[in-house]
């Protein structure tokens, strides 16, 4: 599958659009759920079947893309910032805090692709990169655990990302989880009390058993 960017540059008329089938996807998902149909996406772009069809050949790869603007907008800036700033821990929390409210606002997107790894790495490869800078960086800075390796902090990232299914879409419920991640990778705590705490949908606690 073409990652979207190997594809050639497009007409002016084409990449228009492209901008509008990822920008109806995203309002869909968001309104619709994962299992939206690709017909109703077309409806809400104003184009037909056959040019989503065109562009985009399967769900996935429409999903890809829409996860990959919403990267390229929301947190390859951070990720600049993050890499010319002079606190290399600091600058590894806001990547992962970019990353954690894109996740929160397109949960349903990330709903779409749930448990497809490859899928993904084309959308995560420079993001990965960053991190390891930033990982490697602190650990020489003396604020990141230097036994920390990148793997650990993929797996990290992932969970967190696992984590927004138990929360209300939008929210800014996973700052608590990932202040708890900051503890667990500096080298010292910061002290600083934790995010509120927030409700998981669906589930309530402490109820009596009959």
């Amino acid at each position: 599958m073409d990652q979207p960017s190997e594809r050639k540059p497009l007409r002016a008329d084409a990449a228009r659009n492209v901008d509008k089938i990822i920008t109806a996807a995203r309002q869909c998902f968001r309104e619709q759920g994962p299992e939206v149909p690709l017909q109703a996406i077309a409806a809400t772009a104003g184009v037909g079947p056959a040019t989503l069809f065109r562009n985009f050949s399967d769900k996935e790869q429409l999903v890809l893309a829409a996860l990959s603007r919403q990267l390229r907008l929301h947190v390859d800036p951070v990720a600049e910032d993050a890499l010319a700033g002079m606190d290399a821990a600091v600058g590894l929390i806001h990547i992962i805090d970019a990353v954690m409210q894109v996740a929160s606002e397109d949960a349903n997107l990330l709903g779409a692709v749930a448990g497809r790894r490859g899928l993904l790495i084309g959308i995560t490869g420079g993001l990965i990169d960053s991190i390891e800078t930033l990982l490697e960086r602190g650990q020489g800075q003396g604020s990141l655990r230097r036994d920390i390796t990148i793997e650990d902090m993929i797996r990290l990232v992932a969970m967190l990302i696992g984590a927004v299914d138990t929360m209300e879409p939008g929210s800014r419920a996973w700052e608590r989880p990932v202040a708890l991640i900051e503890d667990a990778i500096r080298t010292e705590r910061s002290g600083r009390p934790l995010p509120a705490q927030s409700d998981i949908p669906g589930l309530t606690f402490g109820q009596a058993v009959s």
